[in-house]
């Protein structure tokens, strides 16, 4: 990504998601706040290109699982969730260069679990849906 790029997306209201795990390999991830869990992006770089020229899917359904796990997060105040269960729709293609943004939704929170969905875009195209089930960590909160 470009400096040019990163500028942008910040004047646009997106901020750096800081982390030093795995998404420091791949990233950056990137952060908008909105009324409802906030919007998550990541732009597609060379690095995330498949053998066809595409975008992996792996890298699609990082995003899902990140942006899901956040929302959660924030939708149970819960210091800690963890995936349970995770579909992936793969609808379209997305291309080196598109800014691929999530927007999750909490659709159900229990006591203990955390039912989301999600839709990626690549420029304002669906090119994945995905839903997530997410445990509260005991202790979590």
């Amino acid at each position: 990504m470009t400096d040019a790029g990163a500028r942008k997306l910040a004047k646009d209201g997106w901020t750096i998601v800081e982390d030093d795990g795995f998404l420091n390999l791949v990233g950056p991830l990137w952060h908008r706040p909105n009324d409802a869990t906030g919007e998550y992006a990541i732009v597609a770089q060379p690095k995330h290109k498949n053998r066809r020229g595409f975008v992996q899917g792996g890298l699609l359904m990082t995003l899902a699982d990140r942006s899901l796990g956040m929302a959660a997060r924030q939708g149970s105040g819960a210091s800690a969730v963890v995936t349970i269960q995770m579909d992936t729709h793969f609808i379209d293609a997305a291309k080196i260069g598109e800014l691929l943004v999530s927007t999750p939704r909490v659709v159900r929170s229990t006591r203990t679990l955390i039912f989301l969905n999600t839709e990626l875009t690549a420029d304002g195209r669906c090119v994945v849906m995905a839903s997530g089930v997410f445990k509260i960590m005991k202790g979590a909160g």
